[in-house]
């Protein structure tokens, strides 16, 4: 009976000296950095930088592995099927994570069971924007407007159930007034709608649109992060006018359910120093971003967040996808 017990202790303290041991050799061969979204788009030059920085810090390479489709959601699954061992990470994003869970009908993942939140890279506030000639100086002005004409102000999105499309309707509730919700195939008609005088509001990438705010031709009324963006430090937030306004188009990097904590840790620490490098701002700034490199507690705070969030509004907006 001894003996037996003896062992039984031996084997549960080998196995509580497992994982930190497995921690201590990661990573000991490549890493696959999945991006769920197209080559060479915005998350794949993201993830590229973010990955070159993790290679030079942790000695493997930090491999680019574009997985796109059905919103971001092939990808995103395919890490939530992978091994949890610190070798398939997901290069994440607001969409797959928080929006689409909110309109789908059936997801092939939860997002808060199936993965272990890292960080989050950056955050990606949308502008809004008005045509140069709306009566509009701020967002007060803009809801007094849209109440003194109700029904009659519409409000460009880059797709159904899009952040942009969703900014659009938060406005709506939180505003209390009632915009024609327009979707378009991308930005770039959206602008060219907007410059043309076909519609008179959207809620943009900032990046998209730098060019026409530096060349006066739209007007910024807010941000919608939390925090004012560093690429437009004069222009406000919603929230700062609507307490609760946010509308964060993040990044994060996500691991497997399970992941060792060590593992999450470590990425969590060196993600969190890159994204302090100057090359590594300058390079999120042109692509309207601002670096985060938040705690894993923190990172999965703003996604439990957003999926109650985005939720709300999808049921009241009656916004569903097939």
């Amino acid at each position: 009976m001894r003996s037996r017990m003896l062992r039984a202790l031996m084997v549960a303290t080998a196995a509580s000296f497992a994982v930190p041991a497995a921690a201590q050799q990661y990573p000991n061969k490549p890493v696959k950095l999945i991006n769920p979204w197209t080559p060479a788009g915005p998350a794949e030059l993201l993830a590229r930088t973010v990955g070159t920085k993790l290679q030079e810090a942790l000695g493997q390479p930090f491999l680019i592995e574009s997985r796109p489709g059905a919103n971001g959601t092939i990808g995103s699954s395919f890490v939530a099927k992978s091994a949890p061992d610190g070798y398939t990470i997901l290069f994440s994003h607001v969409g797959p994570m928080a929006i689409h869970p909110a309109v789908a009908a059936s997801m092939p993942y939860d997002t808060v069971k199936d993965f272990e939140p890292i960080t989050q890279v950056a955050a990606g506030a949308l502008v809004l924007l008005v045509r140069n000639d709306i009566p509009a100086k701020n967002v007060a002005e803009l809801v007094a407007h849209a109440k003194a004409n109700p029904g009659k102000l519409s409000c460009g999105s880059v797709g159904p159930a899009s952040t942009t499309h969703f900014a659009c309707e938060m406005l709506n509730m939180m505003g209390g007034i009632s915009t024609i919700h327009v979707p378009y195939k991308g930005s770039a008609p959206v602008v060219t709608d907007m410059l043309g005088g076909q519609i008179v509001m959207s809620f943009l990438n900032i990046a998209g649109v730098k060019g026409q705010l530096d060349a006066k031709q739209l007007r910024p009324l807010a941000v919608t992060t939390l925090r004012r963006s560093g690429v437009l430090p004069d222009v406000p937030t919603m929230n700062e006018i609507m307490p609760g306004f946010e509308v964060n188009s993040w990044y994060g990097m996500m691991a497997p359910a399970g992941t060792p904590k060590e593992i999450v840790q470590l990425l969590q620490r060196e993600t969190a120093k890159a994204l302090k490098s100057p090359e590594v701002n300058e390079r999120l700034r042109a692509a309207g971003l601002d670096p985060v490199g938040n705690t894993p507690e923190e990172h999965a705070a703003q996604i439990r967040s957003d999926l109650e969030r985005w939720a709300r509004v999808a049921k009241t907006a009656k916004i569903k996808i097939d």
